[in-house]
């Protein structure tokens, strides 16, 4: 007999029901485990015991493993197509079995007990999800069961390859269904089914689900604590000092306070009850959720009839405590929502006591005391016809400021007594006693007797000459009692005197009236809405919603293919005229020698019969040239040349306009008639005329994106256009990749559209997988480049030029070095990584020597505009040199200053950055010199920094370089880097997408009306990183461009504007504010740079010249004011002295021209998307530039535009030293200044900001915004401006609420000490703006220059909030 554990007595017997499995303890048979007939102990044995006392025993798993490895030859067949076998280890339970119309179905469970504890374990049956019923339902019983034990046998050991021990039937299983089950299983988090041990995965879940239930009750308990604490945190800090509330107050104290004066107050509180908008959509909050906003609102302190309305008004909570902290009147909210040292009522100081004294009695029945004194002023100082006024508006009879005639209501003469006011008298006398009290021959007063209300209650009354025909004047007087409720009661106690009392003396049935019902309207004093009017100026309306968006462009007619219409038939005989032209046969022969015209046949070809073609050649082989030109002469040859319409995109300005000039001479026409071109702020086209249009990549997007915000119009947009030729894609600009993002997409819709991919590298194969899935796609590869290019290397240039540095660098390679020359060695040893100018230099003048009197010009490759600078100005020393900069921040005209040859007797040396790379064709250059370097963005999306870093190019834009020198003749590259370094430079460049900020682009494909931006961005050729994504969706909301997943008023401004998002925010708020032409300045000086230079030997003289302009204003403002003063000066003084000037203040006149034509081109981009009207004039658009010196508002502007790039002054305790005159407060040292932002926490001022080293900031400024930020041994921030706390509350994040009574929170981070009322009217405020701009996208004609919303907004900013 089998010693117990042996693998034939943990077997079941042949006959055993063994339809439910379980996993038993090593002593069940010992246990009660009668049922039992296995004949042994199961195989899962404790050894040791930890807190939950299962640890170190055997898994399922490893137990089925150790019996398959046990298992002898003889045995195996014993498991042969019986799973139970393998799973089974102990004692058989109840069989859980169900039978079905379809069959059988059996479930495993699993089990396990602590030997020590008794503790038994049971897991929850193992059984498949209702979508795989079809596979768990089996003929029998014991297949079912079979099949139960294999899932079991899966879910413990599915890491192992235990399957190959099974049947077919069941391997099948776990090799197909089971694993699909297991994926779908991990990706909804649900891996931990599958642990070797379910016991401990178990115990695990439950242990995390325990600890979450407890920090989840934790939080409540706070939440609850935290929401009981505004009642009583007056109350406690009365009875035990200012120690009682000091744990809430904590971090508060030292915060900037909030303020606004009373004037500003009341103007902002009636604009917003007047124009404000709540609930827009109507929406309904349900039962639950009303009945805990009014409970929670009750628990804070407002009137529960209060929160009722707000519930029934409003949108969600937030909303709702906006609505209460607005509508309720200041001496009846809670006391956590006003200021400290709050009193009731507003104090006026006036020359006129007497009119003062009447509108201060006026206001004493509640009425607001700006509304009182203009009734007063209405009616010319008389106080009883403004009181008459006052309650008409009350019920709704009359506007208190209209023109309507009041003679009607006007009081007896003075001195003449009416016998039925005077017969009521007397008998009020007698029925009242003491409590009447007659106060002149038309006025009296009545002590009211409220049961149960302890405040004293006097009734107020007032003859009128049609009284009793009409209820006389009344007011309420109480102290204590809200000013709104005790309008409230007048306006019901007046209503029910029209409906029922009319006709006879009714004040004693009104005393009565009152006296019964004055309890009930103070629980319960009705509608806010309904006492308002009296509230303020305006009477309350709920403005209907703008629903403003997007206007879409007049789209264009789609294409007619029907051929030989007459407009093709005369393409057609123009061509074949011109084909006869001598000049155009000479163009044809020089075409000829392309290697791209020996596949034209095949080009042709491969377009017509495919929507995708993708062509890929070299440098030199024709490809941009004449691909687009084979098209369209086989277009006009099948006389269907009236549909060509071919827009080629490329990735720089200065390609598409040499194309074009290019182009157009091979076809013997001029730029703008068949051939033309279109780029920013400029563009050469004849609607019907132009065949093919060469655009940068932003234009052609630029045309998608404003076509009206829906899928649809994207697809409209092209209706016109036959091809799309995307150019230079190996490039893989971010441009370029959102284009064939949307291209893909349209091709479902236009079958008929055609999309050219042009690669100068043979790395076609990403795209055609690309684009394959939807479309037919087909592949050209043009071989070959017209003239061969030699390369040498920096050995052979150091060789070649005898150069030596006469110093060494280390960490250099020394793996090329190994057989050099020691001279060469020690050359590039002190070389370095770095460019070396002296060599650039020596490598033109020995290659000038070398080509002698051969004409041929020089191209330089670098990686930016300062290492152009420093090269050019080496190279200058050499004699006979015409040195020429090529970058993309020069404009068209300086650009194209490098296609013409040099002077005579001179040799053409061009210092350019990577724009020179492609397309582009310097016809004369037959030489390049590489310094291999690059400038490429970096973004990290964890910290949100951007860095430009120079870093190596890769291989495939090395191999680019070294094309231009064989465009046309055979030319030389030198290389100043060695082979090794080139080995191990990256094949090709990381996608843009992938490495720059992603704002401007999500905002771009959420303006073209795609909703799920994430979703579509990952349909990219290579996706971005989701956590940029995101970073990117959370920033524009940040920048209020997004409010949830729709476009903000702001967004769709922003989203037709092609400039950084920060940039074109802060031109929609120029043009807004009326400080148009400073904001585009700035604008375009971000683009550029600062206009100042700062020499290393004058830095402090220059920062000092700069500072002069604007003297704690912030760089952006000196820069400002610098460029204006240029600016005039240059319409009025003589070059020289211009020159003079700048030179003087060291300014760069060069730089000043550039940021002049960048404003240029951004005043060209407002017009073209409507924002201002295309005959705008800074001279005559007044309104638009009327606070353009209002440095305050520009400040605060600047600030809007650039958050979430703020950072918090923290400034050290205050010091005073004492003086004849008392304590005089001491300025801080600027270095106990310290600087505080979101993403970072501590930062630094730049040492080159006008900044650094102050010691108090203008205005009250308490915060800094930047542009840029860096991080070297420090995180610097730069280009700074600061700012003060309006500018923070109306352009920043939103604005929560404190409701513990401490202030304010600003985008959850920057806290405001203040009223809370206060930031709920700015919140709105801010709305109403948006509502303004949202007008102005619908009407671009629209004068914001009186807008009051728009006015209120600048006041508060350019006072700080105060009434002066």
């Amino acid at each position: 007999m089998p010693r117990a554990g042996k693998k034939a007595s943990a077997l079941p017997a042949p006959n055993e029901d063994d339809s439910n499995v379980v996993f038993g303890d090593p002593k069940a048979a010992k246990y009660g485990s009668k049922g039992n007939t296995g004949g042994g102990p199961a195989k899962a044995r404790y050894k040791k015991l930890d807190r939950r006392g299962i640890v170190d025993r055997q898994t399922p798993c490893e137990y089925a493993l150790r019996t398959l490895s046990k298992t002898k030859v003889g045995e195996a067949r014993l498991y042969d197509g019986n799973p139970l076998r393998i799973i089974n280890t102990g004692r058989i339970l109840k069989p859980l079995q169900s039978k079905s119309p379809e069959g059988f179905s059996s479930m495993v469970i699993l089990k396990a007990t602590n030997p020590k504890t008794k503790e038994t374990i049971v897991l929850p049956p193992f059984k498949l999800p209702p979508s795989y019923k079809h596979i768990t339902v089996q003929p029998t019983a014991v297949e079912a069961r079979h099949f139960a034990a294999t899932y079991a046998l899966f879910r413990v050991c599915s890491m192992r390859n235990i399957h190959m021990m099974l049947p077919p039937t069941y391997r099948d299983l776990w090799k197909k269904e089971f694993q699909e089950l297991k994926g779908e299983d991990v990706r909804e988090s649900r891996g931990y089914m599958y642990e070797a041990d379910p016991f401990a995965a178990k115990l695990e879940r439950e242990e995390a689900q325990a600890l979450m239930t407890k920090k989840r009750e934790e939080r409540e308990r706070q939440k609850a604590k935290e929401t009981e604490q505004p009642a009583n945190l007056l109350a406690a800090s009365s009875a035990n000092g200012e120690n009682s509330n000091r744990n809430v107050t904590k971090g508060w104290t030292k915060v900037p306070k909030i303020d606004m004066g009373k004037r500003t107050r009341a103007h902002v509180e009636d604009v917003v009850r007047r124009d404000a908008i709540w609930n827009p959509h109507g929406a309904i909050i349900s039962e639950f959720q009303r009945r805990n906003i009014v409970n929670e609102f009750t628990d804070l302190g407002f009137r529960r009839s209060h929160a009722e309305e707000a519930a029934e008004e409003c949108k969600d909570r937030e909303e709702a405590l906006e609505w209460v902290l607005i509508h309720v009147p200041e001496d009846d909210l809670p006391r956590w929502s006003l200021p400290g040292g709050y009193i009731a009522g507003v104090s006026m100081a006036s020359a006129n006591l007497k009119r003062e004294a009447s509108v201060k009695r006026l206001a004493e029945a509640g009425y607001s005391l700006d509304l009182c004194a203009r009734a007063l002023d209405k009616h010319e100082g008389n106080e009883s016809l403004a009181a008459e006024a006052l309650q008409n508006a009350l019920i709704g009879l009359d506007d208190p400021l209209s023109t309507t005639d009041f003679s009607n209501f006007r009081l007896t003469e003075s001195g003449k007594e009416d016998s039925t006011w005077t017969e009521e008298q007397e008998t009020l006398s007698a029925i009242f006693g003491d409590r009447f009290k007659r106060v002149s021959l038309d006025l009296y007063h009545v002590q009211l007797q409220v049961p149960h209300f302890k405040n004293p209650c006097t009734l107020a009354i007032m003859n009128t000459k049609l009284y009793p025909q009409t209820p006389p004047v009344i007011w309420l007087d109480s102290p204590g009692l809200p000013a709104y409720i005790r309008l409230s009661t007048i306006r019901q106690l007046v209503e029910r005197a029209s409906a029922e009392l009319l006709g006879e003396p009714m004040i004693f049935n009104m005393v009565d009236w009152l006296e019964n019902e004055i309890p009930r309207i103070v629980e319960n004093p009705g509608k806010l809405r309904e006492v308002s009017a009296a509230a303020s100026v305006h009477r309350p309306t709920q403005p209907t919603q703008n629903q403003s968006g997007l206007r879409a462009r007049r789209q264009p007619a789609r294409i007619d293919w029907n051929p030989g219409n007459h407009r093709s038939l005369d393409n057609l005989d123009r061509w074949k005229a011109k084909q006869n032209f001598p000049q155009q046969m000479n163009m044809l022969a020089s075409r000829k020698t392309l290697p791209a015209w020996r596949l034209q046949d095949a080009i042709v070809k491969a377009v017509n019969h495919h929507q995708v073609t993708i062509i890929s050649g070299e440098t030199g082989s024709g490809k941009s040239t004449q691909s687009v030109q084979f098209v369209l002469d086989d277009m006009i040859q099948r006389q269907v040349g009236a549909c060509a319409n071919i827009i080629c995109t490329q990735p720089r300005r200065i390609s598409a306009l040499d194309l074009a000039d290019r182009v157009s001479d091979e076809r013997c026409s001029n730029v703008g008639d068949e051939v033309g071109y279109a780029i920013r702020g400029e563009s050469k086209q004849k609607t019907g005329v132009t065949k093919i249009t060469f655009v940068t990549t932003g234009v052609l997007l630029r045309r998608l994106q404003t076509s009206g915000g829906r899928k649809e119009d994207v697809v409209a947009a092209l209706a016109d256009v036959s091809h799309v030729v995307v150019d230079e894609v190996h490039e893989r600009s971010l441009d370029t990749d959102f284009l064939l993002v949307l291209l893909r997409d349209v091709l479902v819709s236009r079958k008929d559209l055609k999309v050219i991919l042009m690669s100068a590298t043979l790395d076609a194969g990403v795209f055609e997988n690309y684009f394959s899935g939807e479309s037919t796609v087909a592949r050209i590869e043009i071989q070959g480049r017209t003239y061969p290019v030699d390369d040498y290397y920096l050995d052979d240039v150091i060789r070649m030029t005898g150069f030596s540095t006469g110093t060494q660098s280390g960490n250099i390679d020394n793996s090329d070095r190994e057989d050099m020359d020691p001279s060469v060695a020690s050359a590039i040893q002190g070389i370095g990584m770095r460019i070396n100018y002296d060599l650039i230099a020596s490598t033109v003048r020995a290659i000038d020597s070398r080509l002698g009197s051969q004409e041929g010009g020089i191209l330089i490759f670098l990686p930016g505009t300062l290492e152009i600078n420093r090269a050019l100005d080496a190279i200058r020393t050499i004699p006979n040199i015409h040195a020429l900069p090529l970058h993309a921040s020069l404009m068209p005209i300086e650009q194209k200053r490098v296609f013409p040859p040099a002077p005579r007797g001179k040799r053409k040396v061009i210092a350019a950055t990577n724009v020179a790379e492609t397309s582009i064709t310097i016809e004369d250059v037959v030489a390049v010199i590489d310094s291999g370097k690059v400038k490429e963005t970096s973004f990290d999306p964890q910290n949100n920094m951007v860095k430009l870093e120079e870093v190596w190019a890769s291989r495939a834009a090395c191999k680019q370089r070294q094309g231009r020198a064989g465009r046309v003749q055979a030319g030389k590259c030198y290389k100043l880097y060695t082979r090794n370094a080139e080995a191990k430079m990256a094949e090709r460049p990381e996608p843009e997408i992938r490495r720059v900020p992603l704002e401007q682009l999500c905002l771009s494909v959420r303006a073209m009306g795609v909703i799920d931006v994430p979703a579509f961005l990952g349909s990219a050729l290579t996706p971005p990183e989701s956590l940029a994504v995101e970073g990117a969706m959370d920033l524009l909301g940040r920048m209020n461009a997004l409010d949830g997943d729709e476009l903000t008023a702001l967004g769709r401004h922003l989203s037709m504007i092609p400039a950084d998002l920060r940039c074109g925010k802060l031109m929609v708020y120029g043009a807004t504010f009326g400080c148009l032409e400073a904001c585009l300045t700035i604008a375009a000086i971000l683009t550029v740079k600062s206009p100042f230079v700062s020499p290393q030997a004058k830095r402090e003289e220059s920062k000092a010249a700069r500072i002069s302009f604007a003297p704690g204003q912030g760089d952006l403002i000196c820069d400002l004011r610098a460029y204006e003063e240029w600016s005039q000066k240059r319409g009025s003084s003589s070059y020289r002295d211009i020159r003079l000037w700048c030179d003087q203040n060291y300014l760069s006149t060069e730089t000043l021209n550039d940021i002049s034509s960048n404003r240029s081109q951004y005043l060209s981009s407002l017009q073209e998307a409507g924002f201002l009207p295309s005959t705008y004039q800074a001279a005559i658009q007044s309104s638009l530039n009327a606070h353009n010196s209002n440095t305050a508002l520009i400040r605060a502007l600047i600030a809007g535009a650039f958050n979430p790039q703020l950072a918090r002054i923290d400034f050290p305790d205050k010091k005073f030293a004492t003086s004849i005159s008392g304590a005089v407060e001491l300025d801080p040292e600027a270095r106990t200044i310290k600087f505080f932002n979101q993403d970072n926490g501590r930062v630094f001022v730049h040492p080159s900001s006008t900044l650094f080293g102050a010691q108090g900031f203008v205005g009250g400024s308490v915060y800094l915004s930047y542009f840029n930020k860096m991080a070297t041994s420090k995180v610097f921030v730069r280009e700074l401006t600061p700012f003060n706390v309006y500018g923070l509350l109306l352009f920043s994040g939103p604005i929560a609420l404190d409701t513990l009574g401490r202030g304010l929170v600003i985008d959850g981070w920057l806290r405001l000490r203040g009223w809370a009322r206060i930031g709920v009217l700015v919140s709105r405020l801010r709305m109403m703006l948006d509502e303004v701009l949202a007008r102005k996208i619908e009407e671009p004609s629209l004068d914001l220059g009186n807008n009051e919303v728009v006015g209120l907004v600048r006041k508060l900013v350019e006072l700080d909030g105060l009434d002066r």
